[in-house]
């Protein structure tokens, strides 16, 4: 199946009403440990047909460690956030970070301060025991102008406030536009990071994504030391064909154009990486499910 991982997240992005402001605690952001994990967008159809089934499968392989992409109207596939930790639990798994989108619907503008909506967003997560929050999307029209762009990177700092709360961090997962659209002659990607606190949002870079925008991984890493707290970790070859029409797709780990592990060991050394996420969305004919068994795989050969 050919999903758009863009077209994914569009479809995913749902608001809904609350009426309780939540109450967070006074934890002090933890630092992260150094992992290995998988993005459960990668077994996407397995997960919607058999969420347990597909956590057994993975935990029986060898992850620890897995991130969700699939947060609607409070539940987690299906579950509530409790319900979910324990599903978790019972399969020696921990999910450390998760995306769900931040737009428009999570912050009311004239009051200056965040709904409900995003407030549930972030007290789930603090509930099913993430460290990070990781929005993987910005729309189209809070980046307009370069002014537009940095204004809404202060809701960013302020949404890292809201889960420094909780003891998490708030993320962001970058796909290609962020480094193919230029604001007033600048990336949108280097206006993001320069107008964010590291210490509040931490940056998840998706290595095989930005390919489609012109960038390199390793450029990337070098040019921003200590900002990427997480990274995908992934392979891109030339695509098979895609709705997208993008020039890239991503393959099994190893088996591409990133130099992977070049990359990942700068994150270790430099790049102040401590979870490394695998993700692979396009398979060339395999399953799902023994791609990200061979990723694992490879993984582990490399140290991770």
């Amino acid at each position: 199946m050919k999903t758009s991982r863009r077209d994914f997240i569009k479809k995913g992005a749902v608001t809904l009403l609350g009426s309780n402001v939540i109450a967070t605690s006074l934890l002090a952001a933890k630092p992260a440990k150094q992992l290995t994990g998988l993005q459960l967008y990668s077994v996407r159809d397995e997960m919607k047909k058999d969420p347990l089934g597909t956590l057994k499968q993975l935990a029986a392989m060898g992850y620890k460690h897995v991130e969700h992409a699939n947060y609607v109207e409070r539940k987690f596939y299906g579950y509530a956030a409790k319900d979910f930790k324990k599903v978790l639990d019972d399969l020696g798994l921990k999910m450390p970070s998760g995306h769900a989108v931040m737009g428009k619907p999570h912050w009311d503008e004239s009051k200056k301060e965040f709904t409900d909506l995003w407030k549930y967003t972030v007290e789930d997560a603090a509930v099913v025991g993430q460290e990070f929050v990781i929005s993987p999307s910005l729309h189209e029209s809070l980046r307009q102008t370069a002014d537009d762009l940095k204004r809404y990177m202060e809701v960013f700092n302020k949404s890292g406030e809201l889960c420094k709360k909780s003891g998490m961090k708030f993320g962001y997962h970058n796909h290609d536009f962020e480094f193919s659209v230029k604001l007033d002659g600048k990336s949108v990607y280097d206006i993001m990071l320069q107008n964010t606190d590291p210490e509040l949002v931490i940056q998840q870079l998706d290595i095989g994504n930005l390919y489609n925008g012109g960038a390199k991984a390793i450029d990337i890493v070098r040019q921003y030391p200590g900002r990427f707290q997480s990274m995908h970790v992934k392979d891109e070859i030339k695509s098979t064909g895609n709705a997208q029409n993008d020039e890239y797709e991503s393959t099994v780990l190893g088996k591409g154009i990133v130099n992977v592990k070049e990359v990942i060991d700068l994150g270790k050394k430099s790049g102040g990486t401590k979870h490394f996420i695998i993700e692979q969305e396009s398979y060339q004919g395999k399953t799902p499910i023994d791609s990200v068994k061979e990723d694992l795989e490879v993984m582990r050969k490399w140290g991770y």
